[in-house]
């Protein structure tokens, strides 16, 4: 496939998996309560009101181009939880939901990947291979415990069920995430490790 093709479709994948993923938190806030997904015109899988110019487009571009491991990100969906019954609760359920929409996504590609055998073109095997290689990238990747990932809130709400003061203290470090995350991509060869091992393991399990 022709390089600036291939990228395009790279991008296109990716846009797809986290354009999904955000709406499954803003569905999942509406139903537990809170519409502020719903008003700014969130809940819609075109992708135009979720794309992010540097976190959808430059950002992936910038590191496949590069040979670093590929990260990207839609507009963060937004969610007042002040607006929810059970903040530590449903919290852990708004966070979680993202990271588990991407799992579901790699399933899905996984079997029509193992389904279709020998009837997929080549073209076609790449591009469902790829799914389930990114969709678990970003599912491994959400759930660590790094501001602003989801991780950290699901980590939040665990601990806001020990002390509520720890819940907000892990909250306040979202104000230093971007920070954190540009580290953990930059550090050379730390964001392969953390993430390369269990996607890997992932999809052998999946695709065998």
């Amino acid at each position: 496939m022709d390089p600036i093709l291939s990228t395009v479709v790279f991008i296109g994948i990716l846009l797809f998996s986290v354009i999904f993923h955000e709406v499954a938190h803003g569905l999942m806030a509406f139903k537990l309560g809170d519409s502020t997904a719903k008003y700014a015109g969130r809940l819609t899988l075109n992708p135009i009101p979720h794309i992010d110019l540097f976190g959808s487009i430059l950002l992936p571009a910038l590191l496949y181009y590069s040979g670093l491991p590929v990260l990207g990100a839609a507009k963060p969906v937004p969610v007042d939880y002040r607006n929810l019954s059970n903040i530590r609760r449903d919290m852990f359920l708004v966070s979680i939901v993202g990271p588990l929409t991407n799992l579901a996504l790699a399933v899905i590609a996984a079997m029509v990947y193992k389904l279709s055998g020998d009837s997929l073109s080549v073209v076609g095997a790449g591009l469902l291979f790829k799914t389930v290689q990114l969709n678990l990238v970003l599912f491994v990747f959400n759930m660590l415990p790094i501001p602003p990932l989801d991780g950290s809130k699901i980590l939040a709400s665990a601990l806001g069920y020990i002390d509520h003061n720890l819940m907000y203290r892990v909250l306040e470090l979202e104000r230093f995430g971007f920070f954190l995350v540009i580290l953990l991509v930059l550090i050379p060869g730390l964001a392969s490790i953390i993430l390369e091992t269990p996607v890997i393991a992932i999809m052998q399990f999946l695709l065998g």
